[in-house]
């Protein structure tokens, strides 16, 4: 009889070892075999637990959104304020976790695949809309419908491009920096509420 929590463990170690696979490796030899080997588990226990590695992919992009969801959630929990309801969605986006080496490699591997994976097509525009979703509550609090729409759009692609440009960069945009950017972008927009 399996012991009780083994199906999670091991998931897990399988996720995690995909993620330093394809941060390693890279997506294309990203193998069943070396994700295992990188779990230390057997190959045939990818299949049991995800079908194949499409569904090993899918799952580890799913849980890189989650966790990108937690990070948010917990965040703007501890916001009062429609801006920092804002500011608290930019921070998760740009959090130490999210930026992580290996993080990064999997987001921009699963960001190139997308389109010929239905499966990670749908983990990543479920993750567009809820970033769009959130940034369009906050600033429809503050700016009339229209001009909120736009924020949250401008902002939302801000951020996705100021993330992107932090991972390819080599330090030449730093995380500190990618804030501070997105930050006067919201103040900017904010300074049509006042006026």
């Amino acid at each position: 009889m399996p012991k009780v929590g083994m199906e999670d463990l091991r998931r897990r170690q399988l996720i995690a070892a995909t993620i330093t696979s394809i941060h390693e490796q890279g997506f294309a030899n990203a193998t069943i075999s070396r994700i295992s080997r990188n779990a230390g588990l057997s190959g045939g226990i990818v299949a049991h637990y995800f079908d194949d590695k499409a569904g090993l992919l899918a799952a580890t992009m799913r849980s890189l959104a989650q966790d990108l969801l937690a990070e948010t959630v917990r965040r703007l929990k501890a916001a009062a304020t429609p801006a920092e309801r804002i500011d608290a969605v930019i921070q998760a986006n740009f959090s130490a976790d999210q930026n992580d080496p290996e993080t990064v490699s999997a987001w921009l591997a699963f960001w190139a695949e997308a389109r010929t994976f239905p499966a990670l097509w749908r983990i990543q525009k479920i993750n567009e809309r809820r970033l769009l979703s959130n940034l369009r509550h906050a600033f429809k609090q503050v700016l009339p419908d229209a001009d909120a729409e736009m924020a949250a759009t401008g902002l939302a692609a801000m951020i996705e491009g100021l993330w992107l440009r932090c991972a390819l960069s080599d330090g030449l945009l730093t995380i500190d920096e990618a804030r501070a950017i997105a930050r006067d972008y919201v103040t900017r927009c904010l300074a049509k509420a006042s006026a």
